[in-house]
């Protein structure tokens, strides 16, 4: 027999991926949907751009022998021509049309919990606009509404790990904003039986875990999942919160902005029972979604997501601070004199004094601007080993000196060459 055909758009993301991988290895035909050429190994695919493509026409040819399409697109930030309109409306749109002029058997649209006459946000109120389009076709088609989805390589997640395991979890308010949070494998589990059902009719599930919890519930038993002990709370004025939010907002990768803080203040929690009819079984709940055998092993990643920054942000000061110092706020005559010690006079010394001064103002910036800090890590492990040598040589009583000035440079080693040993590597 013929294998069943599927579209899948959005498959390099964190929910497409997955379900990439289940679809193919359950036997499905699949057709990845990637922009540039991002084609996923052992993976037929078509390339689009959500950002053009909003004329039935254009989705016509992709369709050709595709008996489900599953559409896992979304953005949580606009960007350049990727905007909410274009992405999560005119793209989609667009494409369930044709879905019914090619006789497609099934769509299945991923959409988000909050996409109802409620919405605050425009990504709610875009992904609705989709969502109501497709429902009005006449088409069988399933509209899946995930509520927080939880994954151990999931953006949100890793974030909401790394909150549960600071010493001191901060909460917006009181932290009783409602959630409900559903693992990705009980959401691709589901969405897999969605594609392989014969139902010819429209449905809407809504994809949540088996019971709504507050924010501090959620954190508290993620924390207990990763064996990290009792949570001790502490609450963020709101009024903080919105301050932090707009800050965010102008970061690009960061997960915060006033428009998802709306979206926890309002809430996202709905009945479980349509998902859990569609398992077969309740989902999972928050002391489930850390396998024990992963628990050591993802606590200290969640501890090193806040402890890294910590620690980068550390060893830049004392860089900044030690080039200002240098600077001036230092007697200038006592560093002449430390460097004729070293044997540089006159207009060497004044560029050995500055040039170090703004070499260190330079490792200092570097670390907040740089993408890839692998070099920068090296070079400042190597300038501060050429110090100690030059100390070592010309200045020896520094190292009897009771505050230790010379000694602390082997801390300082150790910071920077686990920061270069963690730092990711970027193609």
């Amino acid at each position: 027999m013929k294998r069943a055909s599927v579209l899948l758009l959005g498959a390099t993301g964190f929910i497409g991926g997955r379900l990439r991988a289940a679809l193919q290895n359950t036997g499905y035909d699949v057709i990845c949907g990637v922009r540039r050429g991002r084609a996923p190994a052992g993976c037929r695919s078509v390339e689009i751009d959500y950002t053009r493509d909003h004329a039935a026409a254009d989705w016509m040819p992709r369709l050709a022998g595709v008996d489900v399409v599953v559409n896992a697109i979304g953005i949580l930030r606009e960007r350049g021509g990727a905007t909410f309109e274009a992405v999560h409306v005119q793209a989609p749109v667009a494409l369930f049309t044709a879905c019914v002029e090619a006789k497609v058997r099934k769509v299945v649209q991923i959409s988000a919990l909050g996409a109802d006459g409620h919405a605050v946000s425009r990504y709610h109120r875009s992904k609705k606009q989709a969502d109501d389009s497709l429902a009005a076709l006449p088409i069988p088609s399933v509209i899946v509404q995930p509520s927080l989805v939880f994954g151990d390589d999931g953006r949100s997640a890793r974030l909401f790990c790394a909150l549960a395991a600071l010493p001191v979890v901060p909460v917006p308010g009181a932290g009783e904003q409602q959630v409900q949070p559903i693992h990705v494998d009980d959401l691709c589990e589901g969405i897999m039986r969605l594609v392989a059902s014969d139902a010819q009719d429209r449905q809407h599930i809504a994809a949540v875990g088996p019971e709504p919890l507050t924010l501090r519930h959620f954190l508290a038993r993620l924390r207990h999942a990763l064996g990290l002990g009792r949570a001790r709370f502490v609450p963020v004025p709101m009024w903080l919160m919105r301050i932090a939010a707009r800050v965010c907002a102008r970061l690009p990768r960061a997960l915060l902005d006033s428009e998802s803080l709306a979206m926890l203040v309002r809430g996202n929690v709905a009945s479980s029972a349509a998902i859990a009819a569609v398992l077969g079984r309740p989902p999972r709940p928050v002391e489930a979604f850390v396998r024990r055998e992963h628990a050591s092993a993802l606590a200290t990643q969640a501890r090193l997501a806040w402890l890294l920054p910590l620690v980068r942000a550390s060893v830049a000061i004392v860089w900044i601070a030690a080039g200002v110092l240098s600077l001036g706020l230092y007697p200038v005559a006592e560093s002449y004199a430390m460097l004729a010690r070293v044997g540089l006079t006159g207009v060497a010394a004044t560029l050995a004094l500055y040039g170090a001064a703004a070499l260190d103002l330079a490792f200092g910036i570097a670390i907040f601007v740089v993408r890839d800090r692998r070099w920068l890590w090296r070079a400042q492990m190597l300038l501060i080993a050429a110090y100690s040598v030059i100390i070592a040589v010309c200045l020896p009583d520094y190292w009897l000196h009771p505050f230790g000035p010379v000694v602390k440079n082997l801390p300082m080693l150790a910071a920077i060459a686990l920061l270069h040993e963690l730092e990711p590597r970027h193609s």
